[in-house]
């Protein structure tokens, strides 16, 4: 690929490609710069300077060389939204939360942790169908608040989800161990790793159809489990019991909060109100991953009409597959059922699992674990792209080593799949005795709580956006996609994900609960997350961008011409594709 196929100047200069030769070039790469409208100044941005901030990588079609290429269909796009919400949390974690608040508590815990959530989303949807980049939230966080806190987002996002990597490695070799006990861990393990990384180093289309298939697994799993819940609730199981609302009687609607290491409860309204709030706080860590859809932006087919699209589905997912799906947990097993404290990642630990052992069905524990050994090693799949496109995305900006932009003529960001994917290799420690295990506890305990500050920077970052809009006299009219009940439903949700991270760890304070390692958990990443914060800001100079010096031209252009001929290029023509884009 010669230097023309590609036009990437530095200092204030433009760096917009010759129109002319972006119809010709089938290699052509867009690259925008400075804005291309006000001019740039660095002081106003914050001390973020163009040839600091790193290149904005519009679209490289297949064939380019140099950047990733946008092959993420939008069925692909549809179910990475959709499988993002299930997993583990919902089919397994849920029936710690039920023990934990009892059934009212885990259910009203799981609505507004729901609506909350939906917040977010909205809010990142807006400024993903607008500015469909590379990046995503790192990108916004540094562009509409302040360079330093886009880094420390992205490292530390970087980091999470490339720790959870043997975490999920580890959680899948586990649910084996339902069938072969007698087998060393360390080789499932291995066979588990190696398909991660056969999957993410064939590139994003590999990625976006491997998910696509465990996507629909999950969620005809899920549907399958809340239809036969609702059958076993009026009575329809082999023991014809109609459970009704018997357990929101017997033992009783909401749990107490525990002291003393368990031996004790508060009683009373309060003790009712904390443990409602411990669940609160627990159903935070299951919605983990709806933001993923973020990472996938530089490497998705018209952004500006998948994005939108998934984002507006969001609220329908979270509103059938938890609300109903915790409701029907919270109906059919009591929270006092001693294996929902037992804490593994097996099928017996799953309270839909319970639920149906109790109706007297049998042989489903296997198929009940199958589909959460699918759900453990896709959250690993998905964990590995999404951390590699994070570090592909702070090299963008400026933030990483230059070598981790390099990707093959395929698209792939090499070098930040290999580094990351060496986080793999950590799961190896689980079986390596208990102080390799307590070791590998501390690595994932820095990470804990980076999903929900995650979260929050999403939500200051679209506040920033929107009231720069409103400074600068720009209307919203006209964007792709915008979020309903602004800034107020931006606002509802900023604040309680503020508290949340505030308070997540608050059990351990009570009376006879201190343990070390739970605060360590609990509280750890928000010193580190403000390291990262201050000493970028400290080394690099940078500051907090005024709203009124917030930039909304650079790309603008590159990315309305890009939706003009996506809207022409992805036209679904054949029955079957439009039969795809009627149902995704």
């Amino acid at each position: 690929m010669s230097k023309d196929d590609v036009t990437v100047a530095s200092g204030s200069s433009p760096r917009y490609e010759n129109p002319e030769k972006k119809d010709s070039t089938e290699g052509a790469q867009t690259f925008v710069g400075p804005a291309s409208g006000n001019t740039y100044d660095a002081e106003k941005a914050g001390g973020h300077r163009p040839e600091e901030h790193g290149d904005i990588l519009v679209d490289a079609p297949i064939g380019a060389e140099g950047g990733v290429h946008r092959t993420l269909k939008q069925r692909h796009m549809a179910m990475i939204a959709l499988g993002g919400a299930i997993g583990t949390g919902l089919f397994i974690g849920s029936g710690a939360a039920l023990s934990s608040g009892g059934p009212v508590g885990c259910w009203l815990g799981y609505i507004l942790m729901s609506s909350m959530v939906y917040s977010m989303m909205v809010a990142l949807g807006e400024m993903a169908a607008l500015y469909p980049l590379a990046g995503g939230f790192t990108h916004y966080a540094a562009r509409f608040v302040d360079p330093a806190l886009g880094f420390a987002l992205g490292f530390n996002y970087w980091y999470s989800y490339a720790i959870t990597i043997p975490t999920e490695i580890v959680a899948a070799s586990i649910v084996i161990s339902y069938w072969d006990s007698t087998t060393n861990a360390a080789v499932y393990i291995t066979v588990l790793l190696v398909l991660i990384l056969f999957i993410n180093f064939w590139g994003a289309r590999a990625y976006g159809e491997a998910e696509f298939w465990f996507s629909s697994i999950k969620v005809i799993t899920i549907v399958g489990l809340i239809i036969l819940s609702l059958i076993l609730m009026c009575g329809g199981g082999p023991n014809h019991d109609a459970i009704g609302f018997r357990y929101w009687r017997n033992p009783g609607p909401f749990n107490h909060i525990s002291i003393d290491g368990g031996d004790g409860y508060v009683p009373g309204q309060w003790g009712e109100f904390l443990a409602f709030w411990s669940v609160f706080v627990q159903a935070a860590f299951s919605f983990i991953g709806t933001e993923i859809i973020a990472t996938t932006l530089g490497e998705a087919e018209n952004p500006r009409k998948t994005v939108p699209r998934a984002i507006k589905r969001v609220f329908y997912r979270l509103l059938f597959f938890y609300v109903f799906g915790i409701f029907f947990i919270s109906v059919l097993v009591p929270y006092t059922d001693p294996n929902l404290l037992n804490g593994s990642y097996a099928a017996t630990a799953s309270p839909f699992v319970i639920a149906i052992q109790n109706a007297g069905i049998s042989g489903l524990p296997s198929v009940a674990n199958a589909v959460f050994l699918l759900s453990a090693w896709s959250a690993g799949n998905s964990d590995l792209y999404a951390a590699s496109r994070t570090l592909y995305a702070l090299a963008l900006e400026g933030q990483m080593p230059r070598i981790f932009r390099r990707c093959t003529k395929r698209g792939l960001p090499i070098y930040c799949v290999a580094i990351t994917g060496l986080f793999g290799v950590l799961a190896y420690m689980n079986t390596g005795g208990e102080a390799a295990v307590t070791a590998f506890n501390w690595l994932y305990n820095l990470s804990a709580i980076t999903g929900i500050i995650t979260w929050w920077t999403i939500l200051l970052s679209y506040l920033r956006f929107y009231y720069g809009l409103k400074k600068q006299g720009l209307t919203r009219e006209g964007f792709p996609y915008r979020a309903p009940f602004q800034p107020w439903l931006s606002f509802y949700g900023f604040f309680f994900f503020t508290v949340i991270i505030l308070v997540n760890g608050f059990q351990v304070f009570m009376q006879g609960n201190w343990n070390v390692s739970t605060f360590f958990a609990a509280y750890i990443t928000l010193p580190i997350f403000a390291i990262c914060w201050a000493g970028w800001k400290i080394v690099k100079k940078t500051k907090v961008v005024k709203l009124a010096d917030i930039d909304f031209d650079t790309g603008r252009r590159e990315l309305d011409e890009m939706e003009v001929a996506d809207a022409e290029r992805f036209k679904p023509e054949t029955k079957w594709q439009k039969i795809m884009s009627i149902l995704f």
